[in-house]
């Protein structure tokens, strides 16, 4: 029976869709994985109605090739302090300076790379009835050692976009539990140390976050990441722990040395 033109664009849909099926195999097969855990401490503290300050402590750890445990190796230490201007109700405009201490890790194909990076970028927010909806907007200019012992400048910007809504209040406060998603592109200059490839990786991250007070926060999240690399590609799959302080160490100072109030007895 002679097959008919409907069924010819049928049939070359779906020989399309099993070639694309195919070719997304075998690179998905080409990728290395890797199991990763990411934990972030981050101290904040209002300076006044326009200027906070914030400081990060962060570390990485990942399986490698001979062992699946995400705990296996630590291959990241960094330390960042932020500076944070709330222009209007709207955006928020920042700035950092952070070291990044990458550890030679040739089980995972890294070598030991110290790393400056300074970083500006601008976060606007859509403030929408029971969700928060934001874009975030990064650009790093990173000073990092290569293989040769030599320093490389790259530029790196990274597009964010983010989804906050509390499951359990219209707002987040002390006891609320949020649900978290968000997605980052990267893009960057060629270098030897960061590679030729212009588009650098994809990170998806979703999860959910507490409140214990309005000062004290963790967010439990996990991370798809996509590193297309000439040589081979990487995909990692991390668990990442934030937990958040908001003047921790103001409340501190002032619960150990303000003064007891004094009464006057007639």
């Amino acid at each position: 029976m002679p097959i008919s033109s409907a069924q010819h664009i049928s049939l070359k849909k779906i020989s399309l869709i099993l070639v694309l099926l195919l070719v997304t195999s075998i690179s998905y097969s080409q990728s290395i994985h890797y199991n990763q855990f990411w934990n972030e401490i981050q101290f904040n503290r209002t300076i006044n109605k326009k200027w906070s300050a914030e400081l990060d402590l962060e570390g990485t750890y990942s399986s490698t090739d001979y062992s699946s445990n995400l705990f296996d190796k630590n291959i990241q230490r960094a330390i960042r302090g932020w500076g944070h201007y709330y222009l209007t109700p709207r955006w928020k405009l920042s700035a950092s300076l952070g070291y990044h201490n990458n550890k030679d890790v040739p089980e995972i194909g890294q070598f030991e790379s110290p790393e400056w990076r300074f970083t500006t970028q601008g976060t606007y927010f859509f403030h929408k009835t029971g969700y928060t909806l934001s874009t975030r907007m990064r650009l790093e200019f990173r000073h990092l050692k290569n293989q040769e012992d030599d320093y490389e400048n790259v530029l790196r910007y990274r597009q964010q976009i983010k989804y906050m809504q509390p499951l359990n209040s219209k707002i987040l406060r002390q006891g609320v539990v949020y649900a978290v998603a968000s997605d980052e592109v990267y893009i960057k200059t060629q270098a030897e140390v960061t590679g030729e490839s212009f588009f650098d990786r994809n990170r998806f991250n979703i999860g959910a976050g507490y409140l214990f007070t309005d000062d004290i926060q963790v967010e439990l999240t996990y991370a798809n990441e996509y590193l297309p690399r000439s040589t081979q590609n990487k995909i990692i799959n991390a668990a990442s722990l934030n937990v958040t302080f908001n003047n921790l160490f103001k409340k501190l100072h002032k619960k150990l040395f303000q003064k007891p109030e004094t009464t006057v007895e007639d």
